[in-house]
């Protein structure tokens, strides 16, 4: 036993395992991984382009009108000012090109995860074993996720809405599961009882009951998302994580600061709104 546990005479090479993986994964499925990617890119394109070519004027009145019917006058007031502040520090078009990757990250996650999670809440089994894949997921370093990532997809901004995806999905889907499982079955027989079926029953009882639910994994979702696509400036990702990467390369704290500023203020923004259209699904 003595001999079993000295580290020094045994050693398990999984970083080693892990390269060839990663390596074979590269040498023959990298053109596979490239049309992974195609989508990715082409929603990026759109909202970044969009978002940049369109007056910020417009930008912040659609924000402000949006916050307002959603979230308050109070939020609706902070949004504005947060933008503003951040237009006068010179941050707009890296602000509305994060914009951009925490919106198409988090299309991808609500079109893969929220279907994943209704699966999960149908399966006991499916639930079981995709369970450590998201541990996993979402216990892993974001720094971690940089290395394969940048293998099989190389740098830039998509690669980087590409890592964000993996590393915000799984609240979505947990959260998914969990709200499902939550609706009361007696709602559930008494859908049946009247004659509707599966189907029906899914989207007019269960998905509507468990969207506050549903609506907090989207809000953790956007969160993750945020702190990823700062991470993706390391891998050539554009957006906030830009400034911030500058400053820590230069010691330049006023830049890294402001990039910093950015990034709370959208945070803050993003968390207020998605958080009321969750309570107003609870009425």
């Amino acid at each position: 036993m003595g001999n079993i546990l000295n580290f020094d005479n045994f050693f398990i090479p999984v970083d080693t395992w892990i390269e060839v993986i990663v390596d074979w994964l590269v040498g023959n499925f990298r053109p596979q991984f490239q049309m992974i990617k195609w989508p990715v890119d082409v929603t990026l394109t759109g909202i970044d382009s969009f978002l940049n070519w369109v007056p910020p004027i417009i930008v912040l009145l659609v924000l402000v009108l949006f916050a307002w019917k959603f979230s308050g006058k109070a939020v609706a007031i902070f949004s504005l000012i947060s933008f503003l502040l951040i237009g006068y520090m010179g941050l707009w078009s890296e602000t509305m090109t994060t914009l951009a990757m925490v919106f198409s990250a988090v299309i991808f996650c609500i079109v893969v995860g929220v279907p994943l999670g209704i699966i999960a809440s149908r399966s006991d089994g499916f639930a079981a074993s995709i369970r450590p894949v998201l541990d996993t997921m979402q216990t892993t370093p974001a720094f971690v996720y940089l290395v394969p990532v940048v293998m099989l997809f190389s740098i830039g901004t998509v690669a980087g809405v590409i890592a964000t995806i993996v590393f915000s999905m799984p609240p979505i889907i947990r959260l998914t599961n969990l709200g499902i499982r939550q609706v009361h079955p007696e709602l559930i027989e008494a859908a049946l009882a009247f004659g509707s079926t599966p189907r029906q029953v899914l989207l007019k009882v269960q998905v509507p009951l468990a969207l506050p639910t549903i609506m907090a994994g989207l809000n953790q979702t956007i969160m993750l998302s945020l702190s990823m696509v700062v991470i993706a400036a390391l891998i050539g990702a554009g957006g906030l994580g830009v400034p911030v990467f500058q400053g820590l390369n230069s010691l330049q704290v006023g830049l890294a600061g402001i990039g910093g500023i950015s990034i709370v203020l959208m945070a803050m923004v993003l968390d207020r709104i998605t958080q009321s259209l969750g309570e107003l699904g609870k009425r």
